[in-house]
């Protein structure tokens, strides 16, 4: 699996509903918003949506204009949808057609909320990956279309568990392992075992907070052979233990 559909399965949205905005004028949204604009048109952040477009803004972001959109509010489900979220812009515009439009405009009239919210759902995967493909944003995201770190990237999120060294991973990409280390944090911003160690952390604390897997099994899961090894990492990037994550994680999840 790409290791940016892994971060697009946490994506949900919050179960509140849909919500349908007559916006005129100014209209805040809080938290990470997807706007499908179905009739009218916005400015967010200097760039315009027409009915069929999609918006997704993060923090207070003002839309302006006069449009009916259809919204709805999004949580990022774990450490690992978290790394999505991270390196996503302030404000993004995905376009779309007169067709989308009509579609939007439905959405969440006389079903059930748990199938608008699926929908909503939908859409901003659609959307996330339009502007992945499109603009690749900066880390990781944009490492993935390197001919030498992309490859190694890919193998990290594919095999997690593997015992990685610098040396295998540099055969993954058919580099020295100078090479690979320098490119590697150039464009990435860490070094390629950081990387790998916080890619672990943030699954590991994904599988303590939705699942009963012991510590012991999470740990050989993520690539440790014992636990108190894993322990050590585990605190040392989340700054709290593997035992506190099952209360601190499932809540935040």
């Amino acid at each position: 699996m790409e290791p940016f559909d892994e971060l697009l399965r946490g994506m949900r949205a919050d179960g509140a509903g849909v919500r349908r905005t007559e916006v005129d004028g100014a209209e805040v949204f809080g938290g990470l918003t997807l706007c499908a604009v179905a009739s009218g048109e916005v400015e967010v952040r200097g760039e315009v949506a027409k009915a069929g477009d999609i918006v997704v803004v993060q923090g207070a972001v003002a839309v302006e204009g006069r449009a009916t959109v259809v919204s709805g509010t999004y949580d990022a489900m774990g450490a690992v949808a978290r790394r999505l979220v991270s390196i996503l812009p302030g404000a993004l515009v995905v376009p779309g057609t007169e067709e989308c439009a009509a579609f939007y405009e439905n959405i969440g009239l006389g079903g059930p909320g748990v199938v608008a919210d699926r929908f909503l759902d939908w859409l901003m995967v659609c959307a996330l990956r339009d502007w992945f493909d499109r603009e690749h944003g900066d880390g990781w995201p944009a490492a993935l279309a390197d001919e030498v770190v992309g490859p190694v990237l890919r193998s990290m999120h594919s095999d997690p568990g593997r015992a990685w060294t610098l040396v295998l991973l540099a055969r993954e990409a058919g580099v020295a392992r100078t090479t690979l280390a320098g490119r590697f944090a150039r464009l990435v911003g860490v070094p390629p075992l950081t990387y790998l160690t916080r890619w672990r952390m943030a699954l590991a604390a994904d599988l303590l907070a939705e699942s009963g897997a012991t510590v012991a099994s999470v740990a050989r899961r993520v690539g440790y052979a014992d636990a108190f090894g894993f322990s050590a990492a585990f605190k040392r990037v989340h700054g709290f233990s593997p035992s506190e994550c099952r209360s601190r994680c499932a809540a935040s999840a």
